[in-house]
């Protein structure tokens, strides 16, 4: 199981200069992934993109590549005879002005960067194997922190798929006392209304059996059974869980409300809404899911 929220980064050198991959991911429902590129390496987009789909199936996920020049310490980034020159000019200019040059350093910053020295683009044919390659470093890290979020999600999964199996077997423990409850009752409501029917009189066992019928949770408490042990599988397995998971737990809440309409009793009734108040947790989590 892996969860939706993860982060991954790496750099390698690529010639003079370093490589930068960052990987970022949040909850979606289905893949909107982002990626950010050099102007020059627009072309390799649709390569990087193929490298995430083989890793993830949903979440916005945002991927991001730079690429960072390296000077030597003794190499300026600008051309010191250019701006030492035109600094000259300018100091000649204001003599022949009648006025004395005087220099801050915002204005050698700003001459200086008007001769930046400009680098030339790598090519992306030149680039794509070690962009890649980080790229592919950076989704390790990724995929390893979704992995780990997602081994703490498993843990509550389980703690939450065992107290709905508690509350099922409680509410078919249950289920039988409730005819009982009904047939008792209808008996004292004939007796206080001073109507004498014996316990075996047609109408009495006909009222019974047709509020037994009303009230039988058996097809609804079979199928939740079926569908909880679905997602225990589909928790266990590999693979995506999240949409799987999201259509089970909507079936089982189908059958959560049929029980609870049906039941006609307060302690199930009761144990409906703590199963309600499970599934709503569940369905909280899957959000997170791939």
């Amino acid at each position: 199981m892996n969860s939706m929220t993860g982060f991954g980064r790496a750099s390698a050198a690529l010639g003079a200069a370093t490589v930068s991959a960052r990987v970022s991911s949040v909850n979606r429902k289905a893949l909107d992934l982002k990626v950010s590129l050099p102007e020059a390496w627009g072309e390799l987009e649709a390569a990087i993109a193929e490298e995430v789909r083989k890793v993830a199936t949903r979440g916005a996920i945002q991927l991001r590549v730079e690429l960072a020049a390296a000077n030597s310490a003794n190499e300026a980034d600008f051309d010191e005879l250019a701006a030492a020159a035109w600094l000259e000019r300018l100091r000649k200019f204001a003599a022949a002005q009648g006025h004395a040059l005087e220099l801050d350093a915002q204005t050698v910053a700003s001459v200086a960067g008007q001769f930046r020295r400009r680098q030339e683009p790598i090519p992306a044919a030149e680039a794509q194997p070690v962009v890649l390659a980080t790229v592919r470093e950076a989704l390790a890290g990724f995929i390893a922190m979704r992995a780990t979020e997602g081994a703490a999600l498993l843990a509550d999964f389980e703690a939450r798929l065992a107290l709905l199996a508690a509350h099922i077997e409680a509410i078919a423990a249950r289920a039988p006392d409730v005819v009982k409850a009904a047939r008792e009752a209808l008996h004292r409501r004939l007796r206080e209304a001073g109507l004498e029917l014996r316990v075996d009189d047609e109408r009495v066992l006909k009222e019974v059996a047709l509020f037994a019928d009303r009230c039988d949770i058996t097809e609804e408490l079979t199928r939740f059974r079926s569908h909880l042990a679905q997602l225990k599988k589909l928790f266990a397995g590999g693979g995506e869980i999240g949409r799987k998971a999201e259509f089970i737990l909507q079936e089982m809440g189908r059958e959560v409300n049929t029980t609870g309409a049906k039941a006609n009793d307060y302690e199930i009734a009761r144990l409906v809404i703590e199963l309600k108040n499970e599934l709503e947790r569940i369905k909280e989590q899957v959000a997170n899911v791939e």
